[in-house]
């Protein structure tokens, strides 16, 4: 049968028209280049800081347990999607090539404000 129909030919109608609340948000693909973040309102007023694009990471030693800022080069590998690795769009789980080595995303940078990675440990050039 057609979309939308029911197995007589009669439409379904909707119970509600759709709510403000419930409409998804515009999304954001946060590139590799200059730090540009913009900020939004939320329901309630609140504000959420929303990154654009950004060139610097917070990454994390596992072996040593401390932060260090350092600079994105490259997007190596997305697992989500190959084709964001290609156009150096930073997501979730994304592989990216920083001063101190590989990194992995570990939070969503489009809803953060910032990009958090932790070093992968491959080879013995990460120990610094």
């Amino acid at each position: 049968m057609a979309k939308g129909r029911k197995i007589t030919g009669g439409k379904y109608k909707t119970l509600r028209k759709k709510k403000k609340h419930s409409l998804l948000g515009i999304e954001r693909k946060v590139k590799l280049g200059e730090t540009k973040q913009k900020i939004i309102r939320g329901l309630g007023g609140n504000k959420k800081i929303t990154l654009l694009s950004a060139n610097s990471a917070n990454v994390l030693n596992p072996k040593t347990k401390k932060t260090q800022k350092t600079k994105i080069t490259n997007v190596l590998e997305t697992p989500s999607n190959r084709f964001l690795a290609r156009q150096n769009i930073l997501v979730k789980s994304a592989i990216i090539e920083t001063e101190l080595g590989k990194a992995k995303i570990t939070n969503r940078p489009s809803q953060d404000g910032m990009v958090q990675a932790k070093l992968l440990n491959i080879g013995k050039n990460n120990v610094k």
